[in-house]
């Protein structure tokens, strides 16, 4: 994989995209696919962003709640102690877990672990610090 456009490619045959635009994929991650009793989702965001105007990088981004609606402190904790592939933001009203990785020379299980990592944390992070499953 060396470009956004062979990631988009990939990710159209793969998941359930739910919209999208030039720059941006929108999947809702299907956990059946792991567990056919398992009937959770997950919204992900696929950005591309290219850095210093030429180095083509994808963001991988879960919105999991709005961040008035927690105590930042005790879930970034959570997050410094139990997540490997992923980091948290707040991006305008919003908490999200977020993992970005470069494009070029990108084998797919680079994308595809992080991927299902980032939206396993995400479900779970969402459910203990905002007590459902609504993103």
């Amino acid at each position: 994989m060396a470009t956004w456009g062979d990631l988009a490619a990939y990710v159209h045959d793969t998941y359930d995209v739910i919209s999208e635009n030039e720059d941006e994929i929108r999947i809702l991650f299907n956990f059946e696919q792991f567990d056919e009793d398992d009937e959770r989702t997950q919204v992900i965001i696929l950005v591309r962003e290219v850095l210093d105007r030429q180095h083509e990088w994808v963001q991988i981004a879960s919105p999991i709640g709005l961040a008035a609606n927690v105590d930042l402190r005790a879930f970034l904790t959570e997050v410094g102690n139990s997540t490997i592939a992923c980091g948290a933001a707040v991006m305008g009203d919003h908490v999200v877990l977020r993992h970005s990785l470069p494009l070029s020379h990108l084998d797919i299980h680079e994308f595809t672990e992080p991927l299902a990592l980032l939206a396993g944390t995400a479900d779970r992070m969402e459910e203990t610090f905002f007590g459902g499953d609504d993103y």
